[in-house]
């Protein structure tokens, strides 16, 4: 007899699986000997790690402990999200230079370098936080802004720079745009959070820096490397496509992230280009990159065409969740695109009897680990691509 699927548009079940995919984590993920969040479990909970604390993880954390709080408003999610505030702010925080580390052992720096990456989630956590009227997190708002914009911004190129030394005096010559994915994000939260027009005129120049710069570079689809005058680098890290940050190959995940980010801006500022760009890279990513025999969608592909990466990533299908519901509000066919892309990750990807989602799976939909969570995982990415088809098919979801 086959399973009754849920209703995967349904305001109820939304925001139960949320805050089913948080629960795995808390409050198992709270150190209280070292401070901080544990950022390792295997598929039952069992911790695998339990000193590393990278900068991205210990921010996911905030992040969807701050999007519990506001679904469930009360004081346990709210703590949860104030402990790894407290952290950042006095461990993770650069005391003498400013900034970020990028990575902790316990309370000891192992990994000194900025990354404007890391800065992303610190200040997409603190928006959120501030979202969920977390009083501590709203003057990172602006500290963590004030930092991106001395070290990090590039005014000519409209962008921001990757990775430099932790005295600030040594720029790599790496350009990414997966950083900027993601500042682009942060700043659309920040702009929700207090309001201020800044953070919105920085994300939508990112994202024409992105559409018009890069994406021209390389066609139909996001490229990610670049050197250092922006332009496309084709062989970084060729042929390594685990990398965690840096990944080689036309990554179909970061084109239909950078469609749902499109769709985002133009909620909050439209404009007559977003819509029809973001519906491009959504329709030519799904086209080249979905698994018609086995379903889900395939990692990477080299310039020429040639799938390179046929593995299936928690992340990838959680942005095309969060892209397709989007993107239904027009689309028939995107609402049909989305319940049938839940459905691979309900029957796949979503641990329902303990809570969480499996990191990574074969072509054929295997695990190849116990691992579920490594650093910096936290089910960041099917949190707030649930929470956004939450108030994609319920605009007053977040309130009910």
């Amino acid at each position: 007899m086959e399973q009754k699927l849920p209703d995967f548009t349904s305001t109820r079940f939304l925001k139960q699986h949320i805050l089913d995919t948080i629960n795995f984590y808390a409050p198992r993920c709270i150190d209280k000997v070292s401070g901080g969040y544990i950022n390792c479990f295997l598929d039952d909970g069992t911790v695998c790690d339990y000193e590393t604390r990278q900068l991205v993880g210990q921010a996911r954390f905030v992040f969807i402990f701050s999007v519990a709080a506001l679904l469930e408003p009360g004081q346990a999610y709210r703590e949860l999200a104030e402990h790894g505030i407290s952290f950042l702010q006095r461990h993770q925080r650069d005391h003498k230079h400013g900034g970020y580390y990028w990575e902790l052992k316990g309370q000891s720096v192992s990994h000194s370098v900025k990354r404007a990456y890391g800065h992303a989630f610190v200040l997409l956590a603190a928006a959120m936080a501030a979202k969920a009227g977390i009083s501590s997190a709203f003057p990172m708002i602006a500290e963590t802004f004030e930092v991106l914009e001395r070290h990090f911004w590039r005014e000519n190129e409209g962008l921001y720079v990757d990775e430099i030394s932790a005295d600030w005096s040594e720029v790599s010559p790496y350009r990414g745009q997966n950083a900027n994915m993601h500042l682009c994000e942060a700043m659309m939260t920040a702009y929700e959070a207090t309001g201020n027009k800044r953070y919105l005129e920085r994300a939508e120049r990112i994202a024409e820096s992105v559409m018009f710069r890069l994406l021209p570079q390389s066609g139909g689809l996001i490229w990610e490397h670049y050197h250092e005058d922006w332009t496309i680098d084709w062989t970084y890290n060729y042929g390594i496509t685990k990398s965690e940050l840096r990944p080689y190959g036309f990554i179909f995940g970061h084109s239909i992230e950078w469609s749902k980010l499109l769709l985002l801006l133009d909620r909050l500022a439209p404009g007559n280009w977003r819509k029809p760009l973001a519906q491009s890279l959504f329709q030519s990513a799904i086209h080249l990159g979905l698994d018609r025999k086995n379903g889900g969608i395939f990692f990477s592909m080299a310039p020429g065409g040639r799938m390179i990466d046929c593995d299936k990533y928690y992340w990838v299908m959680a942005e095309a969740i969060g892209a397709s519901s989007l993107l239904a509000a027009s689309d028939r066919n995107a609402l049909q695109l989305y319940r049938d892309l839940f459905t691979y990750c309900w029957t796949y990807f979503v641990d329902q009897q303990r809570g969480g989602w499996y990191q990574l799976l074969n072509p054929c939909n295997r695990r190849y680990s116990n691992i579920k969570s490594p650093p910096p995982k936290t089910d960041y990415h099917p949190v707030t691509n649930c929470l956004i088809a939450l108030t994609s098919f319920s605009p007053s979801g977040l309130t009910e």
